[in-house]
């Protein structure tokens, strides 16, 4: 077969988006003879999006100091910022800015022209993760009117991209919106060539992630993995697409296909190029075992998403608060709430937080948590944010003993999830409904709440909720085991929490006398002789 002939197919490949295919006919046409410039430029963007990322640099490095020599400095740059954008995308910044660098070092003394529009669009990308939001705009904009002038639409999308991302930074979340909205209408219509087409997706659905709208996210996400579909041979965001997917079914309960997905993602992002969303593949792996029980499993997921460079809270903690580690929860999750300063950032921990809070005993820390998830859901104002506040506002209104004011809480919070379809959610608000009902003396729709709720676990394999629950419905709600009192029960859950008696007999405006009898009567009643081992009795049935 003839070098001419090889060189078509590789075209015919290319063109037809078989990356694998038209990156092994251009690389057998070049072993016999160096391609042309425009034939090593398509070399170089199969084997990129074949995920052969040495392949592909090695390919525009050659194109790049090809162009040079023939005095085409245009193209020079723009292979330049080809390597660039491709490293900058993968979270390699140092060795991207390298290769802006020289591109501008190369650009000196040309005229007007879209080149220049690209290195500003993609420095301004490094302001603007800087946190240089003034400036990142401006060079924004100047790449949109820059890519408006010479027709590129590539500069075009990643610059109203960048305006789009820098809105939503700064909380203007529908204005922001909108226009990352209309970078994907040019994308999913196909004026967006591949490269610049997957790095809007998988921005634009970490952009939807990060304020919680997750009808956009479902939306995109679906186009993008038909986007995917459509190129068997597409690596580099096949993996990102698998762990937008995993997010997704986990909320909507289809936990099997959400696991698959993220083991799939793990195996993507894990080489031969290691993609810095490694460690976000393995947290949902992780947040999958936890919730199926899976605790060892679990660990190991945590412990490699935190070596991927992903924190592996609140998750983690919840991991251990699920093991009876209550006071390891409630220390990590107090040090990682002090950390982030973003109210998104916080409201990822505050629930995490809360449930710890109520469990260690600690209700004035969960109120005072749940009043700030709560105004961040006022101000960011997304339905999901909405659910998660309701929900956590409940948990605390009951814990303080207004079971009526939880129960309209609760319901809100139900009817929230059920909208979102988000069904482990709405299973464990039911569970709470069902112990308002039951405080409230009606014990015909609490068994109704909590059979409703055993069912979803089951459908989901959710069985350490199983096991709580299967603790909760052996006994009235407000019926503590060992024959004790509700009194008695109270103490012990604020003993749990580390407090003193003088402490305990404070906050229930008792003498410190009487909070003493009262633990003495905790240790008899259920054959224990210390704070540690009545803590521990207290979690093990479910009076924590």
């Amino acid at each position: 077969m003839t070098t001419i002939v090889v060189l078509e197919q590789a075209r015919a490949s290319f063109a037809q988006c078989s990356w694998r295919d038209a990156f092994q006919r251009f690389a057998t046409a070049d072993a016999a003879a160096p391609l042309d410039p425009d034939d090593l430029e398509k070399l170089a963007l199969a084997a990129y999006l074949s995920g052969l990322d040495a392949e592909s640099t090695r390919a525009w490095t050659r194109a790049h100091h090809e162009a040079v020599r023939r005095n085409d400095r245009l193209r020079a740059v723009r292979n330049a910022v080809l390597i660039g954008g491709g490293l900058l995308f993968r979270g390699e910044s140092a060795p991207a800015m390298g290769w802006f660098a020289r591109g501008e070092r190369v650009l000196e003394g040309c005229g007007d022209c879209a080149e220049r529009g690209w290195l500003l669009t993609w420095n301004a990308y490094v302001q603007m993760w800087g946190g240089d939001l003034e400036n990142a705009q401006a060079a924004f904009a100047e790449g949109v009117t820059v890519g408006r002038r010479f027709d590129d639409t590539d500069l075009l999308a990643m610059s109203r991209q960048g305006q789009g991302m820098c809105l939503v930074i700064q909380g203007l979340v529908r204005d922001g919106m909108a226009l990352l909205d209309e970078v994907m209408v040019g994308v999913t219509s196909g004026e967006v060539s591949p490269m610049y087409a997957g790095i809007a997706y998988c921005t634009v659905i970490a952009g939807c992630s990060e304020v919680f709208d997750l009808r956009r996210a479902r939306e995109w996400t679906a186009a993008l993995s038909r986007w995917c579909d459509s190129q068997p041979d597409l690596v580099p965001f096949r993996g990102n697409c698998l762990v937008h997917r995993c997010e997704l079914l986990q909320l909507e309960g289809a936990w099997t296909d959400a696991v698959a997905a993220a083991r799939q993602a793990c195996e993507h992002l894990s080489g031969p190029v290691r993609w810095d969303t490694l460690g976000s593949a393995y947290y949902q792996l992780g947040e999958l075992q936890r919730l199926r029980g899976e605790f060892a499993e679990a660990e190991e997921s945590y412990r490699k998403a935190n070596e991927s460079g992903r924190e592996p809270e609140p998750g983690l903690a919840l991991l251990r608060l699920a093991q009876g580690r209550i006071d390891v929860a409630t220390s990590v999750l107090q040090r990682a709430l002090n950390e982030p300063q973003e109210p998104s950032a916080r409201s990822r921990i505050l629930p995490a937080y809360i449930e710890t809070m109520l469990a260690s005993g600690d209700v004035l820390s969960a109120r005072t948590g749940a009043d700030e998830l709560g105004q961040i859901a006022e101000s960011i104002d997304v339905l999901y944010l909405r659910a998660v506040a309701a929900s956590a506002q409940g948990a605390v209104q009951l814990a303080e003993g207004d079971a009526r004011s939880a129960l309209r809480t609760l319901r809100v919070a139900a009817a929230a999830w059920r909208e979102l379809t988000a069904p482990y959610e709405t299973a464990r608000v039911r569970v709470l409904i069902g112990q308002a009902c039951g405080a409230l003396g009606d014990p015909e729709t609490s068994a109704l709440e909590l059979d409703a709720a055993r069912r979803l676990f089951e459908q989901l394999g959710a069985k350490p909720d199983l096991e709580r629950l299967e603790v909760l419905t052996r006994r009235p709600y407000g019926e503590a085991p060992g024959g004790l009192t509700a009194r008695e029960a109270e103490v012990l859950r604020l003993l749990a929490s580390g407090k003193t008696n003088r402490a305990i007999a404070r906050e229930l405006g008792l003498s410190e006398k009487t909070i003493a009898r009262h633990v003495s009567n905790i240790f008899t009643k259920i054959g224990v002789s210390s704070r540690a081992a009545a803590t521990a009795y207290g979690y093990e049935n479910n009076l924590i």
